[in-house]
């Protein structure tokens, strides 16, 4: 194994994904940096979420290799976690069971799991939903139930498909701020779809931009450590606007 593939928590090697006739993904490699957060961003149907799904060993690469802190990916494990899009909650369980479901499934007995699940559910903001139902949350709550799944496990690797694209602007950007937190905190590497470039732009280390099919990475930008200013100000200053314009200008022309 080489020195650069255990130096990042995640490398993807020459990914092919075909579906039929149509190729997905060509030739497709990436490095994602350990302890960091980086943002796969492209226009819709370019292959994100098929590229972060054989991450997390849910779909087959038809081509390649992908490496996760050394290890060849052949299937799901448990140094990764899923943020689904939708939630993926089961609707005829508690917030609580919802949560420490993950830590179930391991075998964790039950008042070590249920402890776990408690202080996630704090650190998401949930205390005193613990025993409530998903069709009694908001999209915004329910999303926070899946994420404090997903860190409940503690997988070293977090992977984040969309998370914020269900909810309004107010929540989005509270969850932003969140999630900067959690990767200040919580010591993962998080790999994140988003079709925002001013998400990506704000909470990045690392931006991928990935061309339309077949997908291939176009160029890594490393924004200049926007997200470490104060948040009221971010969306103001010139260098952060300037980096959205950049990346606006090398996406408009595959925008249909």
């Amino acid at each position: 194994m080489s020195d650069q593939t255990t130096a990042n928590a995640v490398s993807v090697k020459n990914i092919y994904k075909n579906y039929g006739e149509t190729e997905a993904l060509r030739d497709l490699s990436l490095d994602f940096p350990k302890g960091q957060l980086t943002s796969l961003l492209g226009p819709s149907g370019c292959g994100k979420t098929t590229l972060l799904k054989i991450i997390a060993g849910l779909l087959p690469a038809t081509q390649g290799e992908v490496f996760v802190n050394g290890s060849l990916v052949t299937k799901p494990g448990p140094d990764r976690a899923f943020v689904f899009q939708d939630f993926a909650l089961m609707p005829w369980a508690s917030v609580l069971r919802n949560v420490a479901f993950g830590l179930e499934l391991r075998g964790v007995n039950k008042n070590e799991r249920e402890d776990i699940a408690a202080k996630y559910i704090k650190d998401v903001g949930l205390v005193g939903f613990e025993n409530s139902f998903p069709h009694e949350l908001s999209g915004g709550m329910r999303q926070r139930v899946g994420l404090a799944r997903a860190l409940s496990v503690d997988s070293p690797v977090l992977l984040m498909d969309e998370p914020f694209s269900a909810v309004d602007e107010q929540t989005r950007r509270k969850f932003q701020e969140d999630l900067l937190n959690l990767v200040k905190n919580e010591n993962k590497t998080f790999i994140f779809v988003t079709h925002s470039i001013e998400e990506a732009v704000y909470v990045s280390d690392q931006i991928a931009i990935l061309l339309p099919r077949p997908s291939r990475v176009s160029e890594i930008i490393k924004p200049k450590g926007f997200r470490n200013k104060d948040v009221d100000s971010i969306r103001k200053d010139s260098e952060y606007l300037d980096t959205v314009e950049s990346i606006w200008k090398s996406l408009r022309t595959y925008v249909e």
